[in-house]
């Protein structure tokens, strides 16, 4: 009885520790090949709260990222990929409702949920390409088709919290916007020399994201109200 009590006390004010949850997307490549294709991703997720507007972040996602083609009216070259990628990450959020003083705002208890985010991890490419030039078939092309490289997510949404009876956010819609950065050439899998193809920015990927999360765990409490109030 006395739990309930405390609980109805600070009712608004509690969250809890951790959040698993699923997600997915459309996923686009800005790599080497001028010509990219919008493929699906999939990701699952363990969250530690810092706090209710700081969640710390443990990604797997797993997708498909496709370019150019066998046509010179698509790749003036010919080359072509589709990489089967699976990547582990780490990376925070930062929502502004840690900034902001959102009391009694109907706008501010709005905005307080969009969030801007960084990370760190690895991404494991697995390429199929025309390693070959279809026009000159003594050429090779230079690139490895199993590769591993550092990437950096980008990360900016927003999250439609959902809570319990007693004002605890249990479940969390988020919808985003993900910009991949890699440390080498592995997303396509092309390492061409820049004396004959144009090759002046990292390998990256953009994703546009919707993703289901369920929290649980013990409580804490924030300093703030955390529902519309």
């Amino acid at each position: 009885m006395g739990s309930v009590a405390v609980r109805a006390q600070n009712a608004g004010y509690n969250f809890n520790a951790y959040g698993i949850g699923i997600g997915g997307g459309i996923v686009h490549p800005l790599a080497d090949l001028k010509k990219g294709y919008n493929d699906k991703a999939f990701n699952g997720n363990f969250t530690y709260y810092f706090n209710p507007y700081v969640p710390v972040v443990l990604e797997l996602q797993a997708g498909k990222l496709r370019g150019g083609g066998n046509d010179i009216s698509i790749d003036k070259d010919t080359r072509r990929y589709s990489n089967s990628y699976k990547a582990v990450m780490l990376h925070v959020d930062y929502q502004l409702g840690d900034a902001i003083d959102y009391y009694r705002s109907g706008f501010l208890n709005i905005i307080k949920n969009f969030y801007g985010g960084i990370g760190v991890g690895a991404i494991l490419n697995k390429v199929n390409t025309n390693r070959y030039s279809l026009l000159d078939p003594t050429y090779r092309f230079p690139g490895s088709d199993k590769s591993t490289n550092v990437i950096v997510p980008l990360r900016f949404g927003y999250e439609f919290k959902i809570y319990d009876y007693y004002g605890v956010p249990k479940f969390g819609i988020d919808i985003g916007y993900q910009h991949y950065v890699t440390f080498g050439e592995g997303l396509d899998g092309y390492e061409d020399p820049t004396s004959l193809f144009k090759n002046n920015a990292p390998d990256q990927y953009r994703m546009i994201s919707i993703g289901l999360k369920y929290n649980f765990g013990p409580e804490h409490s924030y300093d703030k109200a955390i529902g519309r109030n």
